[in-house]
């Protein structure tokens, strides 16, 4: 064995998005991170196909939300099709409009999505050690000591905290004997990269008794993701050229190149648990549920997301280590919650019995386009599938109201705010780091405390736009790294921010730079 000369901070199995993430966060926020995958390389199938609004915002704070936009393809409609001819047309298009900067969804496939982090991660000075397997590792009070196996070779190394982030068949999962209950769907399913010359950019939905299949683009160069339901009348060695004669009847398409095929079986489960001591556990790792609304791969980055912060905020003095208290709580409610609703929606969709027939053939054509002409409608379904209704209104880091919002929400986006702080009140979130938000009069004792704290304010003039938001004038909000709001302080208390900031040992700034001296201790294998 060989022992690893500089020693991480933060060591990650696991580089599918939701590690990488991870990485990226914690190495924009200056902390040693090693990062391995058993894998060669990134993937090379695009399994997830949709990035929601909710995690294009976490990309703007890191710098290439815009990149990739460019890389993806905006969703305009969804058609749903019956016996090969369209029933419906349920319009897309920017139905977030107000809500977020990035009101629409996007089709931006995974390994080229895992490839384009990989080379943020190689800029931010981090390199993913592919090949290399966690074999092995233990915990006390001190840190995580780990084998890893790379090339043959046993290495040594040893961090403060792991993070497994290693997918549904997780070995840092396994090694810590968390439970992963749920269970899995009885259909077999079967997913595809195909070439078709029709130039379709929008989700095409087929439901009928029979089968259950869907089509979006996933490649500018006019590849096109095929998703259902393999029928029961075929044998378990299912090929696509099985398939194709009824794909190509379903969906109006003429196919004339396969890159890529595989059948799988769907889960829902959730682990007991996603932190023992010093391991964390995120991603599919975590929890693993069904397609239905493209929720997987975004839901492991706010995973990712919601660890970095924390982790970044104590490994520098930031914050007690208590703070990563608050990591488990907040993303496992979330996930089962999710795996519930999903797991409901994708029973009724591919349900067989008359239920399933009703929603199919009528509700689906006729009820979904009627409610999508209705502002409040489309309102309410980007809040839901864009992930910006994710809360954390029990935590114990949230507290208030000031307006519509409570301690926990999302920071409201409001647009055209102008001014020294930025184009809109998303823009000074880019530096990572703890915040106070005013929209209105800034009372001097607050502004006093801020400075002495070290804590950043900023302040815009009280808008129409920041009304409709549901934000509340002079109230002042704290917001985490994430943009999401601890304290809604409807009289800018500042007793009550200084009681928060006192409970978690909250320092800002160059404090928490000082207090990187006390930080954490490792003990490598010899």
């Amino acid at each position: 064995m060989q022992p690893q000369a500089s020693q991480p901070q933060v060591l990650i199995a696991g580089a599918g998005p939701t590690g990488l993430v991870l990485a990226l966060c914690l190495a924009r926020r200056g902390v040693a991170v090693r990062i391995v995958d058993q894998a060669s390389g990134p993937g090379l199938a695009s399994r997830a196909m949709v990035v929601h609004a909710r995690t294009l915002e976490f990309y703007r704070q890191l710098g290439f939300a815009q990149q990739v936009v460019d890389l993806g393809i905006p969703i305009h409609a969804v058609h749903l099709r019956e016996d090969g001819e369209e029933a419906a047309e349920l319009p897309l298009g920017d139905i977030g409009a107000g809500l977020s900067p990035y009101p629409f969804v996007l089709s931006f496939p995974q390994d080229e999505h895992e490839r384009l982090l990989v080379d943020q991660l190689r800029a931010a000075g981090v390199e993913v050690e592919w090949n290399t397997a966690l074999e092995h590792f233990e915990q006390d009070e001190w840190g995580v000591r780990a084998t890893l196996l790379q090339g043959g070779q046993r290495i040594n190394t040893s961090a403060a905290y792991l993070c497994g982030c290693d997918g549904v068949h997780s070995s840092t999962r396994h090694a810590l004997g968390v439970a992963f209950d749920g269970g899995t769907y009885d259909n077999l399913y079967y997913v595809a990269d195909v070439h078709t010359a029709c130039a379709n950019r929008d989700l095409m939905v087929h439901l009928d008794a029979n089968s259950f299949a869907l089509m979006l683009p996933v490649r500018t160069a006019g590849m096109q993701r095929l998703i259902g339901i393999v029928p029961q009348t075929e044998h378990a060695n299912v090929i696509f050229d099985d398939l194709r004669p009824r794909l190509e009847a379903l969906l109006g398409i003429a196919i004339d190149q396969v890159n890529w095929f595989s059948t799988y079986r769907v889960h829902h489960r959730v682990a007991g648990r996603f932190r023992v001591d010093r391991v964390f556990l995120a991603g599919d790792a975590a929890h693993v549920h069904s397609p239905a609304g493209g929720q997987g791969m975004n839901t492991g980055i706010g995973d990712a997301v919601n660890l970095a912060w924390k982790l970044a905020q104590v490994l520098r003095g930031g914050a007690d280590a208590s703070l990563l208290d608050t990591y488990e709580p907040e993303r496992s409610a979330f996930a089962r919650k999710l795996v519930a609703t999903t797991d409901r929606a994708f029973e009724l969709i591919v349900a067989q019995g008359a239920g399933g027939r009703l929603l199919r053939n009528w509700l689906v054509p006729r009820v979904l386009p009627a409610l999508a002409g209705f502002d409040a409608a489309r309102r309410a379904l980007f809040r839901t599938v864009s992930q910006v209704r994710i809360h954390y209104h029990d935590s114990g880091l949230s507290g208030g109201r000031a307006g519509e919002i409570i301690g926990g929400d999302r920071l409201p986006w409001v647009p055209g705010q102008g001014g020294e702080a930025g184009p809109d009140n998303f823009a000074p979130m880019q530096t990572l780091d703890w915040q106070l938000h005013m929209y209105g009069a800034v009372d001097p004792q607050l502004a006093a405390l801020a400075t002495a704290l070290r804590l950043p304010l900023r302040a815009w003039p009280w808008t129409e736009a920041a009304e409709q938001a549901g934000l509340l004038e002079d109230a002042a909000y704290l917001l985490r790294p994430d943009m999401h709001v601890a304290l809604a302080l409807p009289r800018q208390e500042t007793d009550v921010l200084q009681e928060l900031i006192a409970r978690w040992g909250l320092r800002f700034g160059d404090d928490a730079q000082a207090a990187t001296a006390t930080g954490w201790r490792s003990q490598a294998d010899t």
